[in-house]
């Protein structure tokens, strides 16, 4: 072989190996060395963007890159989730998924389920309460089951997320688990608590459904007031507030839960680092503090003990809208 064949030989090697390395999980190693967007499915003013918000700010200091939010609402949730389920699985597009995947593919509005992401992990669950104006004359559940029943069809109406997302599944149950026709209630669709609880306190709607962190401001305000909480206890935020159980005698629970998860395929080295960093973050004082002035339940579920919470979740959610008539 001569010194130009042997030459030309090191260098297709050289090039192969190049190759062979960018394609190989160590490549990960150099994530991230640019900004890593966080897309948000819901409007800003909600729980999901307040939450997503803050561990955007902690990540950027945590990563040492900037970590922007985006809010993609619309669809009841379909674009953002389908925002993340379809980026570049390299690792700089991430978000964060709620209870309503596991809601929209039974309506029929995408194919996207849980399993078309890698899951990062679990950070927060909340119960739904029950809101009415400080307006109103309902100082009880009671009160308010009462004049719904007395009412015509679809002359009461309440909001507090999309169609068919998590409080319209916990105030429809509620509605069932009181006798009350599901559909008796008018339910008005919005992008997230933060606009349906708007609309309560400006008279929009009778009542709506949403976490107690949401409701912080306009509860804060004045402007509404919880009844009820769908929860099997009472929370710790608000122990005055009574359970469906002990106000009514009626079993239903129901709440929301929101995690870090990017497309399904990125580099499991990426999802590790992320999760380590994740780790980091909800033991952070500043990170704690926040979510527990605010009344946000902290939990960490991460990997596979997320992507069987995700399974869980789809599943309940799934035989939930069945039993009350939303699909088929």
């Amino acid at each position: 072989m001569t010194h130009s064949t042997k030459s030309q030989g090191y260098k297709a090697l050289g090039i192969a190996s190049l190759l062979l390395l960018a394609s190989s999980p160590l490549h990960a190693s150099s994530w991230p060395d640019k900004p890593v967007t966080l897309v948000v499915p819901w409007g800003a003013g909600g729980g999901t963007d307040a939450t997503a918000r803050m561990i955007s700010t902690l990540l950027e200091e945590s990563l040492g890159v900037p970590v922007p939010v985006v809010n993609r609402t619309g669809g009841s949730g379909v674009i953002g989730h389908s925002a993340i389920a379809n980026a570049t699985p390299d690792g700089y597009t991430i978000g964060i998924a709620t209870l309503e995947i596991g809601g929209m593919h039974y309506q029929g509005l995408t194919d996207i389920t849980y399993q078309d992401y890698s899951p990062i992990g679990l950070y927060n669950a909340d119960p739904v309460a029950i809101f009415v104006s400080s307006r109103s004359g309902y100082d009880s559940i009671d009160d308010l089951l009462k004049a719904i029943r007395s009412s015509g069809h679809r002359e009461f109406k309440a909001s507090g997320s999309a169609q068919g997302g998590v409080n319209h599944i916990a105030e429809a149950g509620m509605l069932l688990a009181s006798d009350i026709p599901a559909d008796k209630v008018a339910w008005v669709p919005s992008e997230g608590a933060a606009p349906g609880l708007q609309d309560l306190a400006a008279g929009g709607v009778d009542f709506a459904a949403a976490s107690m962190p949401e409701a912080r401001a306009l509860m804060d305000a004045g402007l509404i007031k919880p009844l009820v909480i769908l929860n099997t206890e009472r929370s710790s935020n608000a122990p005055d507030l009574p359970t469906f159980e002990e106000a009514t005698g009626n079993e239903w629970s129901f709440g929301s839960w929101r995690g870090l998860v990017g497309p399904a395929d990125v580099d499991e080295e990426i999802i590790s680092t992320l999760q380590e960093h994740m780790s980091a973050i909800v033991n952070d004082p500043t990170y704690l503090e926040f979510m527990n002035n605010r009344g946000y339940a902290t939990l960490w579920l991460e990997g596979d003990e997320f992507m069987d919470f995700m399974q869980s979740s789809d599943q309940r959610i799934g035989a939930t809208l069945k039993s009350l008539g939303i699909v088929e």
